[in-house]
Order: structure tokens, then sequence, then C-alpha cells
């Protein structure tokens, strides 16, 4: 029989949770040898989950720790950017305002 590493032993809320989800599943007729044998799969699969995250959030730390040391050194030349703000409007509202000046000027002036 081999070994296990402490780091990959199983614990025991994970057999509960598998034993809890087999039962869930049982089938009416079906021993407790195969439920068992179906909760060790379901706890294998758990198992292998667990894993499968904790590689991701290893390779997520690292790639994290990647970004944060290629911070840029002090020394490095800052070029300050100003920003030129230009507002550029349409000519269309000021010809509609003059318009409707001109044609209000027009209607109180003529005779």
């Amino acid at each position: 029989m081999t070994k296990r590493s402490k780091k990959y032993q199983s614990s025991g809320s994970s057999q509960e949770e598998a034993m809890q989800v087999a039962r869930g599943t049982q089938r009416p007729g079906q021993t407790k040898e195969q439920t068992k044998l179906i909760a060790q799969g379901i706890q294998k699969g758990i198992e292998q989950y667990k894993k499968q995250q904790n590689a991701k959030a290893r390779e997520l730390d690292k790639k994290l720790k990647k970004a944060n040391q290629q911070v840029t050194p002090p020394d490095a030349r800052e070029v300050e950017v100003q920003e030129r703000v230009v507002h550029k409007q349409h000519w269309l509202p000021w010809v509609l305002l003059v318009l409707s000046w001109v044609s209000m000027a027009a209607y109180f002036f003529a005779p």
C-alpha cells in the first residue's frame, strides 16, 4: 500500500460530505458496500477539485508576486503629460439662437 503525504490526506469533512452525497443519491436495493464505493469516488473527486483549486491559487500568487516585483525603478524618468482640453462646439445651436432672436426682434418691431 502506498503512503500518502500529510498534505494530501483526506479530511474528515470531505469524507462526511461525500457520504452525505452518496446517501442522497442512494437507490432502493443498493447495498452499504456500493454506497461506500460511491462515497469514496465522490471523496476522490472532492480531493481532486481541492488540489486543482490550490494549484490555481498558487499560480495566481506567483503571477501577483511577479507583477509586484516588476514595479518601475525609482530612478526611472517620469514624463509629465499636460492634457490640453479643447472644447469644440458645433455651430448649429448658435445659428438657431441667433435666428430665434432675429425673428423675435422682427416680430416686435414689424408694423
